[in-house]
């Protein structure tokens, strides 16, 4: 089989890539039987055994990212990215605890397959909603994509680049504190073409339902 030059955008991808509860106490001493007590008026200690108000944490559902390479299976992994190996390459994060991404790539005669799945774990809901909007709002013309998550979007892309095109869908799931992100493109460097919008998007979703259940089971 003749090698074909991948093009520079796809290049580039193959490259090596308590708040702690503070509680009060009662302060409390027996009454002075002293003679000289009898005379005094008793101070007031009714509020001597309250407690001093307790600061709470914020709860959070997801306290940590799961190992992205192992959320989705093995036979998902070949069917989306034929000749890749299951096990993925994790990409080097600053915090693993709040940032973990895997992806999956391989060309299997003139056809090519990128896969990413990322997760991102933030301290409250509400701030995972407001990524998720902004994401959203960073990539227009998709929908919304019922029963996953609390909220999810989906949308295909598709480019050119010396004549070659690549089609790519991007799947987004916000799931209480946590954010999933899905990227699958697709090209074949023999036709020129991209494979088609509906299988680009369901294999970003099928793998985002695996990976927010990974999630999900901790």
């Amino acid at each position: 089989m003749r090698s074909l030059p991948l093009p520079l955008a796809l290049t580039a991808r193959l490259a090596p890539v308590a708040v702690l509860a503070t509680a009060g106490w009662a302060l409390s001493s027996g009454p002075d039987t002293s003679p000289a007590a009898k005379d005094k008026t008793p101070p007031d200690t009714t509020n001597r055994s309250a407690s001093a108000p307790a600061t709470q944490a914020a709860t959070k559902t997801y306290a940590a990212a799961p190992a992205p390479c192992e959320s989705l299976a093995g036979k998902t992994v070949t069917s989306l990215v034929p000749d890749a190996e299951a096990d993925g390459k994790e990409i080097p994060s600053t915090d693993t605890d709040v940032r973990r991404t895997c992806s999956w790539n391989a060309l299997k005669g003139y056809d090519y397959r990128w896969l990413d799945v990322s997760y991102e774990v933030m301290e409250s809901d509400e701030a995972a909603r407001k990524s998720f909007e902004g994401r959203v709002a960073d990539r227009g013309g998709g929908g919304e994509v019922a029963g996953l998550g609390d909220e999810a979007y989906s949308v295909v892309n598709l480019t050119t680049e010396d004549k070659q095109q690549t089609r790519e869908g991007t799947v987004l799931v916000r799931a209480a504190n946590a954010v999933v992100m899905i990227t699958y493109n697709g090209s074949d460097f023999e036709s020129k073409k991209a494979p088609g919008t509906t299988e680009i998007n369901k294999g970003a979703i099928k793998a985002a339902k695996e990976a927010v259940a990974a999630l999900q089971d901790g």
